[in-house]
């Protein structure tokens, strides 16, 4: 199956949006999922300029059937931002109408922010799996960053959203945050078996991506060993 998967990680500003200081200094990356021998494919939070993904997936010869968005938040699937307008899944929609599968917690956020219509959305829950071709994708609710946060399995791949950086991890001080609920994601997350590799929603750190093991040895949120330890490094 690992021979079937397509994945590809872009930096925006640099491999997509290319010129876009917004894009530049929010670093966020999306990724495309797929299967390369039915050319069903997926892109993960495309924001920005949401033409430059489906170029880029449908010169690999791929075919977009889905997006999947880790959280609602602008960066990630368009909408207001910073005095800014960012295009996103509505840009998206306009010239590839294709469903949006988002974690059940986060589909009002989301329709609220991009203006997109519920009908557009497919809510999920915890542990779904989603078929792209034949590539099982799973869906985990990893509330903490947003209420409906979600980070998506696939083979040996974390793609971790806000949830989970290479140093670090989502702040909680935005509407609908929650810092014992993200404490919470992230034992979750560290328990998930066998090492996958985190694959992040932004680039806070030297490298892309790296194995769970690692995140978990280096990673500052993984130094607290309860809850309580929690509150008193972080608040909440």
């Amino acid at each position: 199956m690992a021979d079937r998967l397509y994945f590809r990680q872009l930096l925006a500003g640099r491999d997509f949006a290319v010129g876009d200081p917004v894009a530049t200094q929010m670093v966020n990356f999306a990724y495309l999922i797929g299967d390369r021998d039915t050319g069903d494919a997926v892109i993960v939070d495309p924001a920005y300029a949401v033409q430059d993904l489906v170029t880029v997936l449908e010169d690999d010869g791929m075919r977009l059937t889905g997006v999947l968005a880790t959280h609602h938040h602008p960066d990630h699937v368009g909408g207001a931002m910073l005095g800014f307008e960012l295009p996103g899944i509505a840009e998206l929609l306009a010239i590839r109408p294709v469903p949006i599968h988002v974690n059940g917690a986060e589909t009002e956020w989301v329709r609220r922010v991009t203006g997109v219509s519920g009908t557009d959305l497919r809510a999920h829950d915890h542990d779904d799996v989603l078929e792209v071709g034949a590539i099982p994708i799973r869906l985990l609710h990893t509330p903490g960053h947003t209420p409906g946060s979600q980070c998506f399995l696939v083979e040996d791949k974390l793609v971790s959203g806000d949830t989970l950086f290479l140093e670090g991890c989502g702040r909680t001080d935005f509407p609908g945050g929650d810092a014992e609920e993200i404490y919470r994601s992230l034992q979750a997350l560290a328990g998930l078996p066998g090492d996958p590799v985190v694959y992040p929603g932004h680039q806070y750190s030297a490298e892309p991506s790296a194995a769970l093991s690692e995140v978990k040895r280096t990673n500052f949120v993984y130094r607290p060993r309860s809850l309580d330890e929690w509150k008193v490094m972080f608040g909440g």
